[in-house]
């Protein structure tokens, strides 16, 4: 039989336990049970695991092994993804800091592309090792990574059918864009920070001589100015958008523009001729009522120009810098237009389509660099009225962290309008449900508020949109080039490929179908589509339910008429211990192999402080990380780490993770290993056969208690309350079987009633392995290693990983109520002595007396029963019943029985007494000087330091209360 090391080393066994389960083949679906799915939440390929990952791995591990122990057929299926956008800047990144001199630029597509996939693999790689450290029990034989060839055709499939339903498109639109990265991104991508910022007003001055009399009021009504003006003042907080300026707008019902109707301005430093144009969307009382329209740099502005047929101008470059003249992008609504020239002549398409008008002098020019000389020249034109500070919404992209730019560009785009009814339809019908369910709120704010999606982006790394071009600009969707021209009947005609990628989440939200062989009808029997999809749970984040769960959602069904998943766990954030986002910048992030293995404080500080670009943030975060961890991280093994993990996860809220929990949940392993090692060597070489058959009330007791963590653990499991799951088990482990049945079973392991004996040994070995099993899912390598040594007792084997999940019910728990209930009044007799014994510092090796008095029958049955287990754990010479008083003693009450131990022989009964009046005439004392204070206070103090001072003196009132009690039992 397997013996036992005498202590917990993780290291001497977690990673040899890993390599036995995964060469056994288990974690594939296995067996005829139903089918239990799970989808891991493809990492990116873009470094190590982080503690989210950690926390999220643990709970899908947890669910997986669970299930597998109840008999599914599980599937955890896995796979990483290849992060378009975020891979390009590692891949980047890395060029520059290998110092060769290469750039994205400069080694091209194809050799770029050669780099990131070295990188893929190298991170591929670390991602899953980290994982298996964790314990993942997922089919790495099925893991798919979202360009491997099967799902790249799943991608292509899915834009060709989406593209000829009508669901695709492409067109000319403002899209977010990254003037670091070059590329497109999505709204979701986008962080809007409120900064500090400016407000400038701007003289605009008419057109063609043109006036009018300006007139002002106040809130009263009274006029307060009245004036001729040849200019409107425009307020803005981006003056070098104003090269792009296609027109003016006021309110229509504005009285003090109304003589501006139809009218034109000349824009300012570029002389371009731009209409006055009228929209409700102005508000009147915002700054001077005069709103500038740049339809091509601003969202809302796009809106208008659509609405009134305004020119749009691009004055920036992709890497917004001013344009030159020649290279700037103009698009007109031709109709539109003329609908200006019909209802006023003075406005040509001509006249607006010509040269706009940027001065030389700031072509070329940085954005920012280009409102300085702008800011400039207004002011030495005499155009600049004032500036003001100003509080504003600034977007930055959330990868670059530079400001976006609304940018006039070419890309693909899916409809959304039916695609998110559809997938809030599904939510509402509870085909999909969110646990915990209040996140449904947020998944249909945003579905209700949805614009069309845009799908491509200006990269090199993802997977390129099927389509091509002919000479003439006129595009071809298909899967392959061969098959575009064989449709068309293009023969040879010369066709490029658009050059764009798909965003990330496109292929993404493929990830349920294309992970089972979707479209290949023989790969999808082979991968068990119909099994398992929908898979059962997703369990995620909050921060990506736009971004994934409701795509996934959509297009799950768009495609193959099935839900993704029955149910989305919604995990929260986690955190450090004080609530703060761990972030390379703050210098707090954790990394859960450096918990589970242990790390140097030398290496510790330089993994936080590698790569930061200012030295004073680096010698900070070294002095912080050597104050909190001045002799490193000690190894605490995985199980320490996702008991952790599984306690933390209240639903749907952010976790704050603090070491120190680690260590305690490590403790916990330690003493799991302990009474392990104890109840075998009690147990000895004996082997047993069923189900015991209890001959003590300790025995049928903790039958019982197990009965009971049986049922919890399930409803826990069901609810994916984690957290009360780790709470139960841990209850039950710690205070029933390790504090209270180890201990209750010492009297009858000892005793000469060698049938009491032998089932005393049976049940123990039978509650810890099915222990054992319990804790499992949680923390599967202690209880694996532990259980290979307790299993053989009673005649099991294999391995634990495959062994059936305890269910309530396999005992009548039912007809030991009575045992219950005696064992917990035996424990609470225990505790009692055992408190007076601390209090009083008496040896744990001396004997003591215990008097009781009072009670009723049922007690004094039970003393006579309990007499041979109160003495032996409790070390007493004797138990005797008095109906007199006691002589000097400690007294303690257990519901109507009274407990005495007699002082004398275990205290100096003088020094005690001595003690005793020292301290009634401090506490005497602080109570009268409460008493005084109390009543100085006037009726001007605070309630609050009333209502302190009150709870001060009933609390010493209380302490010296009973002082005098303890004292006057000593004579």
């Amino acid at each position: 039989m397997t013996s036992l090391a005498p202590g917990y080393d993780p290291k001497s066994f977690e990673s040899r336990l890993y390599q036995q389960w995964e060469a056994s083949g288990a974690f594939a679906p296995q067996g005829d049970g139903p089918a239990y799915t799970i989808l891991l939440p493809p990492p990116n390929v873009t470094g190590t695991l982080h503690m989210g990952h950690a926390f999220q791995h643990t709970l899908q591990d947890a669910l997986i092994r669970y299930h597998r122990m109840r008999g599914y057929r599980t599937l955890w299926q896995m796979g990483t993804d290849h992060a378009g956008i975020a891979t390009e800047m590692v891949v980047s990144r890395n060029l520059a800091i290998e110092g060769k001199g290469e750039t994205r630029d400069s080694l091209g597509r194809e050799k770029f592309i050669e780099k990131v996939w070295e990188w893929k693999q190298h991170s591929g790689d670390t991602i899953e090792r980290q994982m298996r450290r964790l314990g993942a029990s997922g089919d790495w034989s099925r893991s798919v990574f979202t360009m491997d060839p099967m799902a790249s055709a799943a991608v292509t499939e899915a834009f060709v059918r989406l593209y000829e339903q009508g669901l695709i498109y492409r067109g000319q639109r403002l899209v977010n864009w990254d003037p670091v990265l070059q590329t497109a991104i999505s709204d979701l991508e986008v962080v809007n920070e409120e900064e500090n910022g400016h407000l400038w007003s701007i003289r605009y001055p008419l057109a063609d001589g043109a006036t009018f009399e300006y007139v002002e009021h106040d809130a009263d009504g009274h006029e307060t100015l009245r004036e001729v003006r040849d200019y409107v003042v425009v307020a803005t907080t981006r003056p070098e958008t104003m090269l792009g300026d296609s027109a003016v707008m006021v309110h229509p019902e504005d009285p003090r523009y109304l003589d501006l109707h139809g009218k034109a301005i000349r824009l300012p430093l570029t002389g371009r001729r731009i209409p006055v144009i009228t929209d409700a969307y102005v508000d009147r009382d915002f700054g001077t009522g005069v709103v500038k329209v740049t339809p091509a740099h601003d969202f809302n502005d796009y809106a208008v120009g659509q609405r009134h047929g305004l020119g749009l101008i691009n004055i920036f470059t992709k890497e917004a810098k001013i344009v030159s003249n020649a290279a700037s992008d103009w698009h007109m609504n031709m109709t539109t237009s003329n609908r200006w020239e019909n209802r006023n002549r003075a406005f040509s398409v001509t006249d607006l389509a010509g040269d706009i008008g940027i001065p030389e002098k700031y072509q070329g020019l940085d954005r920012f660099d280009a409102r300085k000389v702008i800011v400039a020249d207004l002011e030495a034109a005499g155009l600049l009225v004032e500036i003001k500070p100003h509080r504003l919404q600034v977007p930055r992209g959330d990868r670059s962290g530079q400001v976006i730019e609304p940018f006039l560009t070419d890309q693909w785009f899916v409809k959304m309008d039916g695609l998110a009814k559809r997938g809030l339809e599904l939510v509402e019908s509870g085909e999909v449900k969110f646990v915990p369910p209040n996140w449904i709120n947020t998944y249909r704010h945003w579905l209700e508020n949805i614009q069309d999606w845009t799908i491509s982006r200006q990269l090199w790394w993802g997977h390129r949109i099927p389509a091509w071009f002919d000479e003439t600009g006129k595009i071809y969707v298909g899967r392959s080039e061969a098959e575009v021209r064989a449709k068309h009947g293009l023969g040879d005609a010369p066709l490029r490929q658009d050059a764009d990628v798909l965003e990330t989440w496109f292929s993404s939200a493929m990830f349920p179908f294309s992970t089972l062989g979707w479209p290949d009808a023989q790969a999808m029997r082979e991968r068990g589509f119909d099994a398992h999809l929908p898979s059962n749970v997703l369990v995620t984040g909050f921060d990506i339910i736009f971004f994934w769960v409701a795509r996934m959602i959509m297009m799950t069904d768009a495609l193959t008429g099935r839900v993704p998943f029955r149910d989305v766990y919604i995990t929260g954030l986690v955190r450090d211990k004080d609530g703060q986002k761990m972030s390379k910048s703050k210098g707090n992030i954790l990394d859960p192999l450096d918990i589970i293995d242990g790390i140097s404080a030398d290496a510790l500080v330089a993994k936080r402080t590698t790569g930061l670009m200012q030295p004073k943030m680096a010698e900070k975060i070294e002095k912080a990380t050597r104050k909190e961890f001045p002799n490193g991280i000690n190894p605490h093994g995985a199980d320490a780490l996702r008991f952790t993990m599984a306690a933390l996860a209240g639903p749907g809220r952010d976790i704050k993770f603090d070491l120190a929990r680690a260590e305690g949940y490590k403790n916990f392993c330690n003493k799991l290993w302990n009474a392990t090692r104890f109840a075998l060597m009690n147990v000895g070489e004996a082997t047993f056969a069923g189900a015991p058959q209890p001959q003590t009330d300790a025995e049928r007791w903790i039958l019982a208690q197990l009965d009971r963590t049986c049922a919890e653990a399930a409803a826990h499991f069901a609810s994916y309350r984690f957290d009360l799951l780790a709470q139960c088990l841990y209850e039950f482990t710690w205070n029933q079987v390790c504090d209270w049945f180890l201990e209750l079973a010492k009297p009858a392991l000892n005793s000469d009633d060698a049938e009491a004996a032998h089932s005393t040994r049976h049940t123990l070995v039978y509650v810890l392995e099915a222990l054992l099993r319990l804790l499992h899912p949680l923390i599967p390598f202690i209880t694996e290693e532990l259980w290979q040594a307790v299993a053989p007792r009673l005649g099991k084997s294999g391995s634990l990983m495959l062994q059936p999940y305890p269910q309530p019910g396999a005992i009548d728990a039912g007809a030991y109520a009575q045992a219950e209930a005696d064992i917990e009044w035996l424990k609470a007799m225990i505790g009692a002595v055992r408190r007076i014994r601390s209090e009083l510092g008496v040896s744990p090796a001396k004997q003591v007396a215990l008097l009781v008095r009072g009670g009723n029958a049922e007690d004094a049955a039970r003393i006579a029963r309990f007499d041979a287990p109160l003495r032996f754990l409790c070390k007493l010479e004797r138990v005797e019943a008095i109906t007199g008083e006691p002589p000097a003693a400690a007294p303690a009450v257990v519901g109507e029985l009274q407990l005495f131990v007699p002082l004398e022989g275990l205290v100096d009964l003088d020094a005690e007494r001595a003690r005793l009046d020292k301290e009634l005439t401090k506490v005497g004392a602080e109570k009268a000087k409460s008493e005084a204070k109390l009543a100085r206070f006037g009726p001007g103090v605070p309630e609050a330091v009333v209502e302190q001072e009150r709870q001060r003196l009933a609390d010493w009132s209380t302490k010296l209360a009973a002082l005098a009690e303890q004292r006057a039992r000593l004579g």
